[in-house]
């Protein structure tokens, strides 16, 4: 059977990789926060600070929950193996989907009986709390003890970050309520991403 060989330079950029520790990574991916709620204070987002905080830690946490989609791919297909990033970035998805949602619980509406009207007659807000609901047993089990106690369920389980980031995408699809580019972008990448995650079709070859 012919094994083909990895470029040299993947072997240089995986090396590399081993050598970053993850957690300056999540205080670089935090550092957003702080400063979003600043420009919400001062003015900086806008007329509508609360509908512009809202979006932009919404569009970071599908932007990352993308992040963790690219890594199959990219060990599959170059060969680049990211895997130690993985978990990171789902729980700094779940982060942002969190506070994407606690801005919107506390900031936006802050009437217990208008949220729940709102979750049970507004389409977008009930796919956007399936999403956030299907992330919360991902966020909980993102740890060593629970992949050795799970097993093979382990992986079964995260599989619902496809899930997640699906209704996430149709979630911004719809609260734009136009056809805009940008939302139907991260869609098309998410599902890209997926479908390049399928199983390869064997094929014969000659040895």
């Amino acid at each position: 059977m012919r094994v083909e060989a990895k470029p040299a330079w993947t072997d240089r950029v995986n090396g590399f990789v081993r050598r970053v520790p993850t957690w300056p990574l999540y205080i670089l991916y935090l550092l957003p926060v702080p400063w979003l709620l600043y420009l919400a204070q001062t003015g900086g987002l806008g007329r509508e600070p609360i509908k512009a905080l809202e979006h932009e830690l919404g569009e970071i946490a599908l932007q990352l929950l993308i992040f963790g989609l690219c890594i199959t791919p990219l060990r599959r297909y170059l060969g680049i193996n990211l895997l130690k990033f993985r978990r990171m970035f789902g729980l700094l998805a779940f982060i942002y989907v969190a506070l994407h949602l606690l801005v919107w619980l506390v900031l936006d509406v802050g009437i217990l009986s208008q949220i729940w009207a709102d979750i049970l007659k507004r389409p977008y807000i009930t796919i956007g709390m399936v999403g956030f609901v299907l992330l919360v047993p991902l966020a909980v089990t993102s740890n060593n003890w629970s992949v050795r106690k799970l097993g093979p369920a382990w992986r079964t389980l995260h599989k619902l970050a496809y899930v997640a980031a699906i209704l996430g995408a149709v979630h911004y699809i719809m609260l734009s309520k136009v056809w805009a580019v940008e939302p139907l972008a991260y869609l098309a990448a998410i599902l890209a991403l997926l479908a390049l995650r399928l199983p390869k079709r064997r094929q014969k070859q000659i040895a």
